[in-house]
């Protein structure tokens, strides 16, 4: 597990993916949404689609705002009440 984004509205925390050519496992994403209290766990081809959005995000050099917007957008099919465990 690696923290790989904190700001005010989001946390992401990337749980280690397999290689491609490894059957599905359980690596994947959780994208916390501070605001409206509510979690997503990304897996699969999603988890794989969000890695290589926010990548090209990041050799764009983006500021904070644009990669909370494109993270927001993720959060959008959250239903996951967020738990502090």
């Amino acid at each position: 597990m690696q923290l790989l984004y904190n700001s005010d509205s989001y946390t992401v925390v990337q749980f280690e993916l397999p290689p491609a050519d490894a059957p599905p496992g359980r690596g994947g994403f959780e994208i916390l949404d501070k605001r409206a209290g509510r979690e997503i766990y990304l897996r699969g081809l999603l988890a794989e689609t969000f890695e290589r959005g926010v990548q090209a995000l990041v050799r764009s050099e983006v500021d904070i705002e644009q990669l909370d917007e494109f993270i927001g957008g993720w959060t959008q099919m959250a239903q996951q009440p967020l738990a502090l465990h």
